[in-house]
């Protein structure tokens, strides 16, 4: 057996260049070591970073004897989601949880979400002013976020929704800048030093959050929440095998994980699509031709449905993913990954941008090729946009159906343009990859060729 490749850059190398310039690092290390190699760049010490298909499979599918997904190694995520988060619980517990949050998620649930997406792209978009830039991640930030507010809170437009949305973008607006986003790998930087300081802000808009969070929360126990369809509701009433339900910390750290996890990687991988819908403006006319086919006012889920849209979502996905790595993974005995030599006590991620970027599954990785994914189907092991195994995002399907509804009702119904011809560089957005700038367009108009809007 081989032993894991280091790099040649210097640790605090190596975490200056991951923390200020991640998708750089990351190609470095893959031309050093194309399949595997250590990462230097952890508070207490290296990562092994795993891009290969059956590397990434061995990883994901081996017993808890091989492979414990524990939770040690995702903290910096703690100050965040809390540490009653669905991230940070570990074993059984995480299991029972899991168990009783992924209801929501699935099925026919989704369809009841489908015609509220579409409303409120277009309530959203109708904001805009003709002929006026904007920053396309702001408004798919804006639409993501009211479909948390409503579909997962049941909050219509209200004093407390405002507040929510205003608090909630705050918080999250506090990671675009490379500066801030180091806060979280550092945590001797994590200091309040009053309302000023970027640590201090955020202190303070979580605890607003918290707040408007347990306010609800005692509103609905006064409630008969039973018909409701709401996440939030759904979650409260939901009960394990012993007849516990969750308490209000952990509520509230799960709504706080379905806020920050939820609206804010949808909205960069909204913005990222209409990025490139619009730089390969091939892309949009097939997009319109697909979607005309469907004739006038075309049910929402039967446009979830359409197979160029979802080749144009999956290779968005793909080309800049917005998680770059998998849930970290603890070695528990001595174990051979394609012939590299795992030690008891090494934590080994899944790279999922260098995964994407693979030569060898992907054939000219850099270009925005919506049609490899029509053509051949790909592995769980070769994509990997919403991790794998008992640590899968739950809110894949919500996500999947928003970011094709908002990218297929906008197309459709209205004109934009890209202020630029530069190519819109990746950039860290705390631990996520998103648009450099935020994809600075145009609003021409709306395009009056087919609405979805069904009223």
């Amino acid at each position: 057996m081989q032993l894991i490749p280091t790099l040649k850059q210097s640790p605090l190398q190596q975490k200056i260049q991951w923390i200020t310039k991640p998708h750089q690092y990351m190609a470095s290390g893959a031309k050093q070591a194309p399949d595997m190699f250590l990462a230097d760049i952890g508070p207490e010490g290296s990562y092994v970073f795993v891009n290969h298909p059956e590397g990434m499979r061995q990883m994901i599918t081996s017993d808890r004897a091989a492979f414990f997904a524990g939770s040690k190694d995702n903290q910096l995520l703690k100050p965040l989601v809390g540490e009653s988060s669905l991230f940070l619980i570990e074993g059984d517990r995480h299991k029972k949880r899991r168990k009783l949050l992924l209801p929501p998620f699935h099925g026919s649930r989704m369809e009841s979400y489908a015609q509220l997406i579409c409303d409120l792209t277009h309530d959203i978009m109708g904001q805009l002013e003709p002929n006026q830039p904007f920053i396309a991640r702001q408004t798919s930030q804006k639409i993501s976020l009211q479909v948390i507010l409503e579909a997962v809170y049941g909050l219509q437009d209200g004093d407390r929704s405002q507040e929510l949305q205003r608090r909630i973008t705050s918080l999250a607006n506090i990671f675009e800048s490379t500066l801030t986003s180091a806060l979280l790998f550092f945590p001797l930087l994590q200091k309040d030093l009053g309302g000023w300081s970027p640590w201090g802000n955020l202190v303070r808009q979580q605890k607003a959050i918290d707040q408007a969070i347990y306010q609800e929360l005692a509103t609905r126990r006064t409630q008969d929440i039973s018909q409701r369809q709401d996440i939030l509701s759904l979650m409260m009433s939901a009960k394990d095998e012993t007849g516990e339900s969750l308490k209000d910390t952990e509520l509230r750290d799960e709504l706080m994980t379905l806020m920050l996890a939820g609206h804010e990687t949808t909205a960069t991988a909204i913005a990222w699509s209409l990025y490139w819908a619009h730089r390969q403006p091939e892309v949009k006319a097939k997009l319109r031709s697909e979607i005309a086919s469907l004739g006038a006012d075309p049910e929402p889920m039967a446009i979830a449905r359409l197979p160029y849209l979802n080749a144009v979502c999956q290779e968005t996905f793909r080309i800049y993913p917005v998680a770059m790595l998998t849930f970290p993974r603890v070695v528990q005995k001595p174990i051979e990954l394609i012939g590299y030599k795992l030690e008891p006590g090494q934590v080994v991620m899944g790279c999922i941008y260098l995964l994407h970027q693979r030569e060898d599954v992907y054939p000219q990785p850099d270009r925005f090729k919506p049609e490899r994914f029509l053509e051949r189907e790909y592995s769980s092991s070769e994509f990997f946009p919403f991790g794998g195994g008992k640590r899968r995002c739950i809110g894949e399907a919500l996500a999947q159906l928003e970011m094709k509804l908002v990218l297929a009702t906008i197309v459709a119904n209205y004109d934009l343009e890209l202020i630029s011809d530069r190519p819109e560089p990746p950039a860290r957005r705390g631990v996520t990859l998103a648009p450099k700038t935020g994809v600075k367009m145009i609003f021409k108009g709306k395009a009056n060729l087919i609405d979805f809007d069904n009223e």
